[in-house]
């Protein structure tokens, strides 16, 4: 997973979310639930107050799509962040 100075992603996939860690603290979480038709859904994506305005939701959402890619899965983004992130950044992945 990635991995920049003191700020680190990684794939919880037992709780079904990747999670955004600065330092020791997970400052961010994006869900998702994987479908039986290769779909990934991301329905909620959140970052703490207190990490607000560092851009790590950005950073969040574009490893789970890279990860998500390298799978070999399509994205329905139901987060209102995630679809913003894929609209600015088209070829980021596969829109289900």
């Amino acid at each position: 997973m990635s991995n920049s100075g003191d700020v680190q992603v990684r794939l919880d996939a037992a709780a079904g979310r990747f999670e955004i860690l600065v330092g020791d603290v997970v400052a961010g979480q994006a869900e998702y639930h994987d479908h039986p038709d290769g779909v990934r859904e991301f329905p909620h994506t959140v970052v703490a107050s207190e990490f607000g305005g560092r851009g790590l939701a950005g950073q969040l959402v574009g490893e789970a799509l890279r990860v998500t890619r390298e799978e070999g899965l399509r994205v329905r983004p139901t987060c209102s962040f995630v679809a913003g992130y894929i609209e600015k950044n088209p070829d980021s992945v596969e829109v289900a």
